[in-house]
């Protein structure tokens, strides 16, 4: 049996306004379960200027078996971290931030917090995003009138995927954007509205991520005009798109690095970590000669490429492009080289010139790792970051098949990739360490930034989810990638089923074609499902999230609105779990949304959820009375 706890997270139920500006003063509330404690006084602490503050909470009144407090905080300082203090009448004191219920005083690295910068738009929170790798989408009748590049290697559309160098960056499909606007409709069927685009300027690799140029599209995907057909298409049907942005690096076939490279002296030379006299050594991409490092302390570089209306940030948010915003490549390692670290110089200055351009748009970063102390709200609105959602994800819920495969060195490997981690296979988790692990690599992030994170169960970066999935599991992982706070991605294949051993291998051709076959079939038909569910239900995209059970087999949650509660079970086995009363007020009302689960309430008001696994289920009920 589960014990309720009180809580407190970032969203509308308990903070008054999630976009403050410096001086004002945000109203917060504490719930309580009936009879905890009971409680002398319950305060807040922040910590303005790194000096704590404190104010006393007021009782607020009690409804549904919950005792309400609300007290004021005043936003002293662009991030502001406060948490809540419980006095017990028996001496006990205990402190609640964002990772739980502490009787020891805690981090405030690990504070809720209020975000004093401009809030990104609200249609990112709404958004369920598709991403595609534009050389194996699709391919319309014009990429066939283009000449091929001369570093590729030509495959047919039905043609396995190359997993060894140099074929894994040269082989080329030729997808463009023109047959992405073709097959737009087939997102209009799953429900997907926000397309991002993996790089679309030219370079030397299937993947683009070496850019020769940031100033025009690829002629191989069309020109310039493709991408504004694909935009207008797109907008046309109720779909943003955003683009890919190589911060870090560009291509040594650029045109800003030619113009240095061994040329002394040259305005450009700045652009870059060049290490000799004559500009012909450079620091790179973790050693790649062919992606030259940025040198972020060149004005003239910020100037060109992210410092106003005449950047190339600018230029592809602006008429006739229209793009909706950025995902930013290797965000983490942007302006940082040893005890160099200019990464929030530039982070800012990307997200002043987008509000400058256009507000309406959005930034999010890649950082695979532990990205917390970049997502403080001053720059990037949410991360493409892995250790928050899709590692433990994996952990959980793959079965690892043991099948050998070959890197790109040509090497045969039988144990799992698993994120680029030399760990020598996949940790086995449970439900509780899923749990715990999307717990800990939050509960330094404020709630609005998380809520801009992309939840995907793979990218172009990763081996594909259903590769290992064990048996039954798929409709959890969308499930849960389509319930927890974040916004849900599909990587442009994971609907058919498509499988893929690592970051390389998945970026596979769309299977046009296969829809009728019955795997694609039934895979097609749990992502409309799921993302119909996303779409229909906003709690799942701005409300609160409460942990009513986790054990190691199974958990359960709530996403909360004060209009609406949506009530999510997730396990891999079996499951047979008892909530106390209370813990789900008004559970006799809960409405079925999707899955084959039971949910019984007794005379008690207790609550009983069984299901056979692996089992994803989700309920609707009312939404929470605040006194």
């Amino acid at each position: 049996m589960t014990t309720l706890m009180p809580h407190h997270d970032g969203s509308p139920l308990y903070v008054s306004n999630l976009a403050p500006d410096l001086g004002e003063t945000v109203t917060v509330r504490l719930r309580v379960p009936a009879g905890y404690g009971p409680l002398s006084a319950v305060r807040t602490r922040s910590n303005p200027d790194h000096e704590p503050e404190w104010t006393d909470a007021a009782p607020l009144g009690s409804a549904d078996g919950w005792e309400w407090w609300e007290a004021s905080v005043t936003v002293r300082n662009r991030r502001h971290g406060y948490r809540w203090l419980l006095v017990h009448e028996d001496g006990t004191v205990e402190w609640l931030n964002q990772t739980g219920l502490h009787t020891i005083e805690t981090l405030d690295a690990e504070d809720f917090a209020l975000v004093a910068h401009p809030a990104p738009p609200a249609w990112l929170f709404d958004s369920v995003m598709y991403q595609i790798f534009p050389d194996r989408f699709a391919r319309s009748a014009q990429a066939d009138q283009r000449p091929m590049p001369d570093w590729a290697i030509l495959a047919k559309w039905d043609d396995p995927v190359d997993p060894v160098l140099p074929g894994r960056s040269h082989q080329f499909y030729g997808g463009d954007l023109d047959g992405i606007v073709e097959r737009l409709d087939h997102l209009v069927e799953l429900g997907v509205n926000l397309l991002y685009l993996t790089p679309v300027f030219p370079a030397a690799s299937n993947h683009r991520y070496d850019a020769s140029s940031f100033d025009r599209v690829d002629p191989l995907l069309g020109g310039d005009e493709a991408l504004v057909r694909l935009v207008e298409a797109a907008h046309a049907r109720g779909i943003r798109v955003i683009g890919d942005l190589t911060s870090n690096h560009s291509g040594d076939r650029h045109e800003w690095f030619q113009a240095a490279l061994g040329h002394p002296g040259a305005p450009e030379g700045d652009f870059y970590y060049f290490t000799n006299d004559d500009n012909t050594e450079y620091e790179s991409w973790l050693g790649t000669p062919t992606l030259p490092k940025f040198n972020w302390a060149s004005e003239e570089l910020r100037r060109r490429f992210i410092a106003g209306p005449d950047s190339v940030v600018a230029k592809w948010l602006k008429p006739p492009f229209h793009s909706d915003g950025w995902r930013i490549d290797v965000a983490n390692m942007t302006g940082r080289l040893g005890d160099i670290d200019l990464n929030a110089e530039v982070r800012q200055l990307l997200r002043r010139t987008m509000e400058e351009i256009n507000p309406d748009t959005i930034l999010l970063a890649e950082s695979t790792n532990d990205a917390a102390t970049d997502l403080q709200g001053d720059g990037w609105h949410g991360a493409m970051t892995y250790p928050s959602f899709t590692r433990p994800l994996w952990g959980w819920l793959c079965e690892p098949t043991g099948e050998p495969y070959l890197t790109a060195e040509g090497e045969l490997r039988s144990d799992p990739w698993f994120f680029g981690q030399p760990i020598g296979g996949m940790p086995r988790y449970t439900a509780k360490q899923f749990a715990d692990a999307v717990v800990r690599f939050t509960g330094s992030i404020p709630w609005r930034v998380r809520l801009g994170n992309m939840q995907a169960l793979d990218t172009h970066d990763t081996g594909r989810f259903a590769t290992h999935a064990a048996a039954g599991t798929v409709p959890v992982a969308v499930g849960l990638s389509m319930t927890l706070p974040g916004v849900p991605v599909l990587f442009a294949g994971d609907e058919y089923g498509l499988e893929g051993v690592d970051g390389e291998m998945s970026r596979t051709p769309m299977p046009w074609g296969t829809e009728e076959e019955p795997d694609a079939a039934a895979r097609l038909a749990l992502y409309r499902d799921l993302i119909r569910l996303r779409r229909e239900h906003p709690v799942l995209g701005t409300g609160g999230l409460r942990w009513v059970h986790v054990d190691d087999a199974a958990l359960a949650f709530v996403r909360e609105s004060a209009d609406e509660t949506v009530l999510v079970i997730a396990s891999r086995g079996d499951l047979d779990v008892s909530l106390p009363a209370g813990a789900l007020p008004d559970a006799d009302a809960a409405e079925a949304l999707f899955g084959e689960a039971t949910l019984a309430v007794a005379d008690d008001g207790s609550v009983l959820l069984s299901a056979e696994g692996p089992a994803f289920a989700v309920w609707a009920l009312p939404g929470v009375v605040v006194p």
